[in-house]
């Protein structure tokens, strides 16, 4: 295959997806001992025998990846089975298991990690330790971003300072060349306001002011003498990095997933009297069965939310504008 064209056909699938569908491939084929091109009855007797122990997601991921691989190939797809079909809806009857999702971060806990962030940057300044600041700036921005954007962690992670526009007491702007829900990879730009406290912006700008930075990643890697990395943090780097702002802010940091920074804001959206209509637009959501998974969840512990929260209704609401318009546009 020509090279040019096998460099578009990479771009055309997201990194993400081609490294499931190569752990789902090499499963089958190493793992499991099964054969390609596969009949539908293997592909059966592979579902079978992981039916108690995988989740029926994890087995439709599967299905996806092989049903790739043939078509790919140039022979017939198996999983296209009406048994094969039969079986998988039999499993997720026999084998329920509920979906694993991350614990929302609430305000009060953002807030408290956002403090602690604050009190151990500030000492750190004082006793000259420059690299311990730069981490605090960055974590804090990235916290109350990742929060008030419900970005996701590969999101985060992509963000640059050229596709960022902020000024203080006002609110920003920021670009994303390709998203998730961005199938088509046209980029989308997301608003987010200036805020009284917890305030997303001036953290932003606090960041990029102390790191010196004009251009590249928002969040890249520091290394133990305060160098800035030319690479952005890697998005499985969140989790670990979120988790260790919890710990040192006292609260039960294994609870928690970069997930739940989208959800956290979910949660205070839904409490705050935003529709899922609302809701969709601002997060990106393109179908309503995605947000009210979020939306579900909001109701199941009420006394555990901050409904109404004093000094953020006024300035973040529903029905902000340009919260999704591409730049030009």
């Amino acid at each position: 295959m020509n090279e040019a064209v096998e460099r578009y056909l990479q771009a055309g699938t997201r990194a993400n997806t081609r490294r499931s569908y190569q752990q789902a491939i090499e499963h089958f084929e190493v793992s499991w001992g099964g054969f390609l091109p596969a009949t539908s009855d293997a592909i059966v007797r592979y579902l079978v025998e992981h039916a108690g122990t995988l989740a029926a997601n994890t087995l439709k991921l599967r299905l996806a990846a092989l049903a790739q691989w043939h078509v790919a190939q140039g022979f017939p797809d198996p999983t296209k089975s009406p048994l094969v079909r039969q079986v998988l809806k039999g499993i997720r009857t026999l084998h329920p298991k509920p979906e694993k999702q991350a614990e929302p971060l609430q305000l009060r806990e953002l807030e408290q990690c956002v403090a602690w962030l604050e009190r151990i940057g500030e000492a750190a300044r004082v006793a000259g330790d420059q690299p311990r600041v730069l981490r605090c700036w960055r974590d804090r921005a990235l916290l109350l971003i990742g929060f008030w954007r419900a970005f996701r962690s590969d999101e985060l992670c992509r963000l640059r300072v050229e596709h960022i526009q902020a000024r203080a007491g006002e609110g920003m702007q920021l670009f994303l060349p390709w998203s998730k829900s961005d199938r088509d990879n046209q980029g989308q730009s997301f608003s987010a306001p200036a805020l009284a406290r917890l305030c997303p912006v001036q953290a932003y700008l606090d960041w990029i002011e102390v790191a010196e930075m004009t251009d590249g990643a928002v969040f890249p890697g520091i290394d133990r003498w305060g160098h800035l990395s030319k690479q952005a943090l890697h998005p499985h780097s969140v989790i670990p990095l979120l988790r260790a702002v919890l710990h040192g802010a006292g609260l039960p940091a294994v609870l928690y997933s970069s997930h739940s920074l989208r959800r956290g804001f979910a949660t205070w959206a839904t409490c705050n009297g935003w529709d899922i209509k609302a809701l969709m637009s601002y997060v990106g959501w393109r179908d309503a069965k995605s947000a009210l998974r979020y939306v579900e969840s909001v109701g199941a512990f009420p006394g555990q939310l901050h409904p109404w929260t004093p000094g953020f209704e006024a300035e973040f609401r529903p029905g902000l504008p340009n919260l999704t318009t591409p730049p030009g546009g």
